[in-house]
């Protein structure tokens, strides 16, 4: 199968889970996907077991194309792209502090907590887990891919719960920012282990982590800061010309950021952020006017609506090979490290909002809805793909359990989100 017959596929199956959902299932748009990619994968391993020759077939598509680098080189961009322009920036900019903090100590304390909860747990003889030969290091590669939570699932969520502005801008923003660190504390640890962890030092740890965040923030800036010149030259005249603008800047964005070792994931997030920005206009005649066009906005809409149709699709295909080495025995450790792993993300965003509530204001249960709302998505599955084979037999482990807490999050708390609000 060639790249435009699978593509054809994935589209002509996001259409019709998407009808699915929308007649039947009646679940939220995310949800219902995930609900359905499940039913995909356990049609394909049950028909397997009637004729091999498709479950041969299906797994044979996930070696053949790289999902990992389409997910994380192509898709997730656009995807944070179309979420960026969609965070209300004036209400970010004012609780800018806010959204770091809670998005760069969460991360590096779940990172730390869950890799250590399951470095701990491996080598223990009660889960016969010890001749896998998980070191520290990959566990907090685990601990790394499985913090940030999935702006894209997290955004769906939080634009249908009614929560005020301030609210929804510091969860949406939040998840937006948390991306960008954990995808750079991922990357960081995967040279640690390339490199050697005797061969690394502090400074060199923190002069690649430095690069990536501060490097990809700048040239976000400038992008978003060029976009910006031009779309506002534009003036709205042409629109298919501004679509054109943001669709090359956010495809050139990751390329730059390859060449230089910057962080592509903040740098379109930050360069979303700038395009979207609003020129004061008459207030009380028509509001304020967007610098591009509200044909732009709808493009990047159904473009976010279509590809993540697509990234549950592309989920689903890839845990077939994953639940054929299913070891029932790893039940009881995806269990016990989806309570680390919601009970370190709880912590990790207690603690700021205790700190910043001396001085700034939250409203009631602020903390536990970031916290349930914290969903997990195709990044995750996306970086625990690009783990290298050196890792072994415990690669395996670390898919079950990625795609055991993805689940969990996406099915559970996404399901219960709304009551927990209410």
């Amino acid at each position: 199968m060639n790249f435009l017959e699978l593509a054809t596929v994935l589209l002509l199956l996001a259409s019709i889970f998407s009808i699915i959902n929308l007649r039947l299932l009646k679940l939220p748009q995310t949800i219902g996907l995930m609900v359905l990619a499940i039913v995909l994968s356990a049609v394909v391993l049950f028909a397997g077991l009637i004729e091999p020759d498709l479950l041969k077939f299906a797994t044979s598509l996930t070696e053949e194309f790289d999902f990992s680098v389409l997910l994380i080189d192509v898709m997730l961009p656009f995807l944070l792209f179309a979420g960026a322009i969609s965070v209300n920036v004036h209400e970010l900019l004012k609780d800018k502090l806010t959204i770091l903090l809670l998005a760069s100590f969460g991360v590096v304390f779940s990172t730390f907590v869950v890799g250590t909860g399951l470095f701990w747990l491996t080598q223990q003889s009660l889960f016969g887990l010890s001749d896998l030969g998980l070191t520290y290091v990959d566990c907090l590669l685990f601990g790394a891919l499985i913090a940030p939570t999935d702006p894209i699932a997290v955004l769906a969520m939080v634009k249908k719960m009614n929560l005020s502005s301030i609210t929804e801008t510091r969860i949406a923003g939040e998840s937006l920012f948390n991306d960008g660190i954990g995808v750079v504390v991922f990357l960081t640890l995967l040279s640690m282990k390339a490199e050697g962890i005797e061969n690394i030092s502090l400074a060199s740890v923190g002069s690649l982590f430095a690069t990536e965040v501060i490097g990809g923030v700048l040239l976000g800036a400038v992008m978003g800061f060029l976009g910006l010149k031009l779309v506002k030259y534009i003036e709205n005249e042409h629109v298919e010309l501004e679509v054109l603008i943001t669709l090359s800047m956010v495809l050139l964005v990751p390329v730059i950021s390859h060449i230089f070792h910057f962080s592509a994931v903040l740098g379109v997030v930050v360069m979303g952020l700038f395009l979207n920005q609003n020129i004061d206009g008459d207030k009380k005649a028509e509001g304020l006017q967007r610098v591009m066009g509200d044909y732009v906005y709808k493009f990047w809409h159904l473009l976010d609506e279509t590809l993540n149709a697509i990234l549950f699709i592309l989920i689903g295909l890839e845990v077939i090979p994953i639940l054929q080495n299913f070891d029932f025995s790893y039940l009881i450790i995806v269990i016990v490290m989806i309570v680390i792993v919601v009970v370190s993300r709880g912590i990790g965003v207690f603690v700021p909002i205790k700190i910043l509530s001396i001085k700034k204001s939250f409203e009631k249960n602020t903390a536990l809805i970031i916290t349930w709302g914290g969903l997990r998505g195709g990044l995750s599955i996306a970086l625990a793909l690009n783990l290298p084979n050196s890792i072994g037999a415990g690669k395996d482990l670390i898919l079950i359990l990625t795609y055991g807490v993805v689940l969990f999050t996406i099915l559970v708390q996404g399901l219960t989100l709304k009551k927990i609000v209410k």
